[in-house]
């Protein structure tokens, strides 16, 4: 049986925050914050890993700063962008279970009209769910990078100045998986969850058929209410993939 991961010394319960994004449809999130240097800086992996950390401070740097901003033109600029994206939105979706590694309490903050054995069982189920997913794609995506840095990549080394970009791309998968995994496993077994209603939440419910402009003024002022300012964004996208 594995053991939970060493405590974080110095860090209160990590506060959850249960958001309603459609009838019925909830996602869980946690704001962002700098994540602390690995005391592993050593070896291959605490290079990987510093490379790692680095990368996501940088994407979520341009993607804060180019928020809400037009498309620059021309292809290159376009195929910039669509990375930002796509990496800022994995980090989204992946930082509540990196946060979760080392710590042993929670709080979910929910809308006022949840129970909280309801909140319990959605976070149980969403955690679940990650793990497992996880678990499969870490297996898929380690073959590939195997099969990109191994195979393909004496091809990217006969031509000067073009990186190995499909071994960057599944290697960044590998090691965003090898963080969730432990951090899903430990706030199924480890963690003891507790629970804050927070009202501001409930005016979040229904929003689809609300006219653009509402809506965003809605989600900002529960963003200002919870001092939540990253809240509007990871808003925006997760209501567009449940679209």
């Amino acid at each position: 049986m594995s053991s939970p991961l060493p405590l974080r010394s110095g860090e209160g319960p990590l506060e959850v925050y249960v958001i309603p994004v459609a009838r019925d449809q909830y996602e869980l999130y946690v704001e962002r914050h700098t994540e602390p240097a690995s005391g592993a800086s050593g070896g291959l992996f605490g290079r990987i890993r510093a490379r790692f950390w680095a990368f996501l401070h940088d994407v979520e740097q341009r993607d804060e700063e180019h928020a809400g901003q037009p498309d620059e033109p021309g292809a290159i600029a376009r195929v910039k962008a669509w990375v930002l994206e796509w990496a800022a939105q994995r980090v989204a979706e992946q930082r509540l279970l990196w946060r979760l590694r080392g710590r042993t309490e929670a709080v979910a903050i929910h809308p006022e009209d949840m129970a909280f054995d309801q909140v319990l069982t959605l976070v149980r189920r969403v955690l679940q769910r990650d793990y497992e997913r996880h678990r499969r794609w870490l297996v898929l995506d380690g073959l590939a990078f195997l099969f990109t840095s191994i195979v393909l990549g004496p091809f990217f080394l006969l031509i000067p100045g073009v990186a190995n970009l499909p071994a960057a791309y599944f290697g960044f998968r590998v090691v965003g998986h090898c963080l969730s995994l432990p951090g899903a496993r430990q706030g199924l077994r480890y963690v003891t969850w507790s629970g804050r209603p927070a009202a501001p939440l409930d005016t979040l419910r229904d929003l689809g058929a609300v006219p653009a402009h509402e809506r965003d003024a809605r989600v900002h002022d529960v963003a200002e209410r919870l001092q939540l300012p990253q809240l509007p964004r990871f808003f925006e996208r997760v209501t567009a993939r449940h679209a």
